[in-house]
C-alpha cells in the first residue's frame, strides 16, 4: 500500500512539474513609449509677462525622478521652443504633476492671479496658459 501511495504521489509531482514548466513563460512585453507633455505659453510670452527660458530651467530643477529633484538623467528631458516647453519622459510621469509644477512657477512669479493652466481641447498631452476672463466677470457685475 505504501509503495502504491508513493507512486501515486510521485506521478502527481511529475505532472505538476511538467505543467508549471511549460506555462511559466511570461507574455512578451511591449516597448514603452515615452510620455510627451507640452505647455503652450504663447499668450504670456507674446505679452512679455513670462520668460520661457526661466520656465524651462525651473522645470528642469524641480521635476523629481526617483525621489530626487533636478536629477533628470537620460529619463526625462526638458526642451523649449519660442513659446512652448516640451517635457519628454521615459519613466512614468503624470500630466497632473506638470500642471502642479506650472502653477508653482506662476505663483513664484506673481502671475497666478492672471493666468491659469488649462488642458487643450485639441491635443491630449498639451496644457495651455490662458488669462482669466476678467472682462466677462465685470460685465456680469454691471
Amino acid at each position: 500500500k505504501t509503495l502504491a501511495l508513493l507512486l501515486a504521489l510521485d506521478s502527481r509531482c511529475q505532472f505538476t512539474e511538467s505543467f508549471t514548466n511549460t506555462h511559466t513563460m511570461a507574455p512578451p512585453t511591449k516597448a514603452k513609449k515615452a510620455n510627451v507633455f507640452v505647455v503652450d505659453c504663447s499668450k504670456p510670452v507674446e505679452d512679455k509677462i513670462m520668460d520661457i527660458s526661466s520656465f524651462e530651467t525651473f522645470l528642469a530643477e524641480r521635476i523629481k525622478v526617483g525621489g530626487k529633484a533636478g536629477a533628470l538623467g537620460d529619463v526625462v528631458s526638458v526642451a523649449a521652443d519660442k513659446t512652448k516647453v516640451t517635457v519628454t519622459s521615459d519613466a512614468p510621469m503624470s500630466k497632473r504633476y506638470l500642471k502642479y509644477l506650472t502653477k508653482k512657477f506662476l505663483k513664484k512669479h506673481n502671475v497666478r492671479d492672471w493666468l491659469r493652466v488649462i488642458a487643450s481641447n485639441k491635443d491630449r498631452g498639451v496644457y495651455e496658459l490662458r488669462y482669466f476672463n476678467i472682462a466677462d466677470q465685470e460685465d456680469e457685475e454691471a
